[in-house]
């Protein structure tokens, strides 16, 4: 099996679905010419030309606006934000638009619509430039929301959202670009709202997405050798979110720690503990834990933003208080 990096996989999306259908077409920043901020758009524009690979201006707010008008005349478009940092100048049509038209239509106005980009933090990109915003917009009625963490996921939850005909918000890790994976020559989909077990195990549930899914996998790794026995449950979507998937492992472990970069403040643990509390209380045997990011804007120097950022250490040591074992 080819094992291409989690760009390439997003870039043969892409190239996939505009191949497969002549209504999607790429808008944003620097994706035709430049060949994409982080190269996701690579030969896009020399494929299909510049009617369907669109570079845009600076202006967020316009750009979101023009394709979400597109989705309403029956095109499919995906809009690329640089970063989802810079996309908070667009949130009103992402919001106030895209998130309620099919609701205020009655029904007669559907939105298929992919709004992407890279999320989170990278490297010393400071506090305006490394924000996790998974959990505002899985807030909105109406928005699907994606997180996938490897080049397989990145492909395939891709293809799906481009088919999909509700606007989906697909976050991409900053630093997850780089890494690789064995993604299948033939076709392939992944439904969004569907959880994958990373790594079965018995003895405690964590849940996590995107970049905190290798922090997991690591934590799991070591915990093993202490004989705990981790099952990693990678949520790949955050709205729909897989409940059955999350509940059924929390009954069979009896035991959860949630894992996201995000704050932790009204984040996405919050709500996946929720879940947990109200569909299996009974079978706890310890509180659920959480590991987020610091709750606090994340600082510059790499010191203090290493230390703001979940790490394995504190999986680990949120796993072994949820076993009973630290």
């Amino acid at each position: 099996m080819p094992v291409l990096t989690y760009r390439d996989a997003l870039n043969q999306a892409l190239r996939e679905e505009m191949q497969r259908d002549p209504n999607v077409f790429l808008m944003g920043e620097e994706v035709g010419v430049y060949q994409g901020a982080y190269k996701v758009s690579r030969g896009l524009l020399q494929e299909f030309g510049e009617h369907r690979v669109v570079d845009t201006p600076i202006a967020e707010l316009g750009f979101a606006g023009i394709g979400v008008g597109a989705a309403m005349a029956g095109l499919r478009p995906v809009i690329e934000f640089m970063t989802w940092n810079f996309a908070l100048l667009a949130i009103d049509e992402v919001v106030n638009s895209a998130a309620k038209m099919l609701y205020m239509s009655g029904g007669q106005i559907p939105i298929p619509i992919v709004f992407r980009g890279p999320g989170g933090a990278a490297l010393q990109l400071a506090a305006q430039h490394s924000q996790a915003f998974e959990a505002w917009y899985a807030h909105v009625p109406g928005l699907k929301v994606v997180a996938p963490s490897t080049p397989y996921d990145a492909k395939g939850l891709l293809k799906s959202a481009i088919r999909d005909d509700n606007p989906v918000v697909f976050l991409e890790g900053e630093m997850l670009y780089n890494v690789r994976g064995e993604v299948p020559e033939e076709e392939y989909l992944i439904p969004l709202g569907v959880a994958d077990i990373k790594r079965p195990g018995d003895d405690v549930t964590v849940i996590c997405h995107s970049k905190t899914v290798a922090v997991a996998l690591k934590a799991a790794e070591e915990l093993a050798g202490e004989g705990i026995s981790a099952e990693v449950i990678d949520l790949r979507t955050i709205r729909p979110l897989d409940t059955d998937t999350i509940l059924k492992s929390v009954m069979k472990t009896n035991r959860c720690v949630i894992v996201e970069e995000g704050w932790p403040f009204c984040g996405v643990g919050a709500q996946v503990a929720y879940e947990i509390q109200r569909g299996a209380f009974d079978y706890l045997d310890a509180p659920i834990e959480r590991v987020t990011g610091a709750d606090v804007p994340m600082p510059y120097n790499k010191h203090l933003e290493r230390a703001a950022k979940p790490a394995v250490s504190q999986v680990i040591e949120a796993a072994k208080r949820a076993a009973y074992a630290d």
